[in-house]
């Protein structure tokens, strides 16, 4: 019943235009100042939010950082997709990094806009040792160059037709990593993220990847249902198929399976989606680009100022471990990035948290809340079907 309230409600969230004031700069800390209102959904109230929009698609002024592609050019070219998704991508940071300054009274963003040698280059925003957030980033990398082999047989193993020499490429994507200090808000992160590369014979193979996913330490059900309503109603504008799909890729994918564990509740995942046609497939990204800030600020706002002792945080560093042993193992954005030259490692390792705990043959007592958390970590459920048992598989 919750999840169905929150789809209804979805409707009524609005958008207010902020604009930088002052030139870029290379590396600067921003205040949040002026404010929107989005209205809350469900039990989460009014928020205290703003979001950005882009007037004309161009209103380059709205970003965290001067785009990496020269202002001119992407007028010139604003049909293609390189130029649509390199907008996408510095909207959505932008959009993001604002609703979040807007929920932390001790610290800002620290705004680093890099260039890469090779080609493109990125802006990395990150707040570090907040009132609210121990540790946020949100990175945008817009990059060219030559794939080396060992990338090209990174995709070749997940089954995309790749030839048997170097190709040349393009990139575009957003990504976000969130860890609040209080363990009772829940980690998050997403990816959006678009791909060219060069055929031998001229011809251009495309594709988009991403996804949106939440990670609590302590589960709290109307928060996790109204997180995977939010994006289901992003999917459902596309395809009524998508979120079921999405969701159990999400599984799947953000599985540490040296544990028997997911790294959290899930939320959706898909890569090397390149049908049913470019415009369509941009279309889907966009949605779920823009639910993220409702998917996720209503729940640092319900719970940033929740109580919580010594025993409680030693349980959110023990989860941060596998949250690390994830990123480092398994995560195929991090080796890929890892893979390609002139890799900027402070962006790619950007998602790892300040602090984390490790202990050796830790198990949380039976029944307790961390059981119960571990127990859905190892079983994945449905969150939004009220007639499935809780055991439910996807």
């Amino acid at each position: 019943m919750a999840a169905r309230f929150i789809l209804r409600n979805l409707k009524s969230l609005g958008s207010v235009a902020f604009k930088c004031s002052g030139p870029w700069s290379r590396s600067r800390h921003l205040k949040y100042v002026g404010a929107g209102i989005v209205t809350g959904v469900a039990a989460y109230g009014a928020s205290s939010i703003t979001v950005l929009a882009a007037q004309d698609g161009l209103d380059v002024e709205i970003f965290m950082s001067e785009p990496i592609t020269d202002v001119e050019k992407l007028r010139k070219s604003r049909n293609s997709m390189r130029t649509r998704m390199e907008l996408l991508v510095m909207k959505t940071q932008a959009d993001f990094c604002r609703a979040l300054q807007s929920l932390e009274s001790d610290g800002s963003f620290l705004v680093d806009r890099w260039t890469r040698k090779e080609g493109g280059g990125g802006v990395t925003c990150v707040l570090q040792d907040g009132r609210v957030f121990e540790k946020a980033g949100v990175n945008v990398s817009v990059v060219t160059g030559v794939l080396p082999p060992g990338a090209v047989q990174q995709m070749r193993a997940r089954g995309r037709q790749m030839p048997d020499s170097s190709v040349s490429f393009f990139a575009a994507g957003v990504s976000a990593v969130i860890h609040p200090r209080n363990p009772m808000v829940p980690t998050m992160h997403f990816n959006y993220r678009y791909f060219e590369v060069e055929n031998p014979d001229g011809s251009t193979q495309w594709w988009f990847g991403g996804g949106t996913d939440l990670t609590p330490y302590y589960l709290n059900e109307e928060d996790v249902r109204h997180f995977h309503g939010t994006l289901k109603a992003a999917c459902d504008q596309h395809d009524p198929a998508y979120y079921a799909r999405f969701k159990e890729w999400c599984d799947d994918y953000f599985h540490i399976v040296h544990r028997g564990e997911r790294r959290g509740v899930g939320g959706i995942f898909f890569d090397d989606l390149d049908a049913p046609g470019q415009d369509e497939v941009f279309r889907l990204v966009t949605s779920c680009a823009q639910a993220v800030v409702p998917s996720y600020i209503p729940l640092v706002e319900k719970h940033k100022d929740d109580g919580y002792g010594y025993c409680e945080r030693q349980w959110q560093l023990l989860r941060r471990g596998r949250y690390v042993e994830f990123n480092l193992i398994y995560d195929r954005g991090t080796k890929f990035g890892l893979y390609t030259p002139g890799a900027r490692y402070e962006s790619i390792l950007m998602s790892l948290p300040l602090t984390a705990k490790w202990e050796y043959m830790h198990e949380p007592k039976i029944g307790s809340r961390e059981f119960q958390l571990l127990e859905v970590l190892r079983h994945p459920k449905d969150w939004l079907d009220d007639a499935e048992p809780d055991d439910a598989r996807v």
